[in-house]
């Protein structure tokens, strides 16, 4: 029996099926901002793609605990 997936990785599926692209698009999105900082990328998802506040806020906290900001 494997894992159930926790932390931000949570979300990925809803994320997924709620607007429409792959975690990885998202994920290079968020790379490719000139933002740095936590909370204006989750603003900016906010702002510019209507994202949810718990959404925005996973996928920015995965990203960039992955070295994805610079």
């Amino acid at each position: 029996m494997t894992e159930p997936v926790k932390g931000p990785a949570s979300y990925f599926p809803s994320i997924e099926k709620k607007y429409g692209r792959p975690i990885a698009e998202w994920k290079d999105l968020i790379r490719s901002s000139p933002l740095t900082k936590h909370m204006e990328l989750v603003a900016w998802l906010k702002t510019e793609h209507d994202m949810g506040h718990g959404h925005a806020n996973a996928l920015v906290a995965h990203t960039l605990a992955e070295g994805g900001g610079r």
